[in-house]
């Protein structure tokens, strides 16, 4: 099974004062490199720990590793990441959740590691529940009752 990588699970690993940096040790722990990712993912996360020491660097090394693989290329999936924001532009879904949701598609046999809880509203090939890796309270969240969660990142 592969790992989609969101950019919370990312964040919350090199960031000791996040509320999920436990369970995100937790599940790097389990994981088989490679994780999947996107060049989109990666730039958020290197946004988000540029005050950390070394954050960047930090990101950049797992995928120079090849810990973190980004195999979609947007210039050859452009179309389908455009349908994917179009569909759910009342979410909204931002450039990367739309890359993720296609790697997904991609990716038959794989499940996306997130924070985000728009991943349970999101659908791959058009009405398939995506299988996502998330903290306990967000797999509970009951039909109808979303709300969008940050990456607690504070």
């Amino acid at each position: 099974m592969s790992i989609i990588l969101d950019t919370g699970p990312l964040v919350a690993l090199l960031n000791r004062r996040d509320a999920y940096h436990h369970w995100a040790v937790e599940q790097w722990s389990n994981a088989r490199p490679p994780l999947l990712t996107c060049e989109a993912i990666v730039a958020e996360a290197c946004f988000l720990v540029r005050t950390f020491s070394g954050g960047e660097a930090v990101v950049l090394d797992l995928v120079a590793r090849g810990v973190v693989e980004m195999p979609l290329v947007l210039a050859e999936q452009a179309h389908d990441v455009a349908r994917l924001l179009k569909k759910y532009r009342n979410v909204p879904m931002s450039l990367a959740d739309a890359c993720l949701v296609r790697m997904a598609e991609q990716h038959a046999n794989s499940v996306i590691l997130t924070l985000d809880s728009d991943f349970a509203i999101y659908r791959r090939n058009g009405r398939e529940i995506i299988p996502l890796l998330t903290p306990v309270q967000f797999a509970r969240t009951p039909p109808g009752r979303h709300e969008p969660q940050d990456t607690g990142t504070t």
